[in-house]
């Protein structure tokens, strides 16, 4: 399997979520380099960053009133704990689940940024949802989209 690399086509053109996607994919990248005596730390690192990312992103689905949070945020979770998973068997001594959850992360980050996350960010742009400062400029959308008959 190849590994992710930041490309052009995981841009999704919203500087707020391109800078902590390439964060995640080069903490990613780190981990499957790491010999087995920092592989701990980079995961853990990756592990943390990766909440944070999640977390900011729940913010704005809930904040923007994203039709698809509930799908979405409980992805989130279901790779969070994963992750949290591997994290526990490594600190165990067990770096294995480790190692193969950072083959299999990055196909599943790719496929999950360029569907889900694209949705967001088109939704976020849709509304005038300024992920910096948490103004929503266009609230009328989202009562447009709550009801498309109005």
């Amino acid at each position: 399997m190849s590994r992710l690399k930041w490309s052009d086509a995981l841009s999704l053109g919203m500087p707020g979520m391109d800078d902590g996607h390439k964060t995640l994919v080069a903490l990613l990248d780190l981990a499957h380099e790491a010999p087995d005596v920092a592989l701990l730390g980079h995961w853990r690192n990756l592990v943390r960053h990766t909440a944070n990312v999640f977390e900011r992103e729940d913010r704005w689905m809930n904040a923007s009133r994203f039709s698809s949070t509930h799908i979405h945020t409980t992805q989130h979770k279901v790779v969070l704990q994963v992750m949290h998973e591997g994290l526990s068997a490594g600190e165990s001594g067990n770096l294995a689940p480790i190692r193969q959850m950072a083959e299999e992360l990055g196909q599943w980050f790719a496929m999950h940024s360029q569907s889900m996350d694209a949705a967001l960010a088109l939704h976020l742009r849709k509304t005038g949802y300024d992920p910096a400062t948490g103004v929503l400029s266009m609230p009328d959308e989202i009562a447009l989209q709550a009801c498309p008959q109005a």
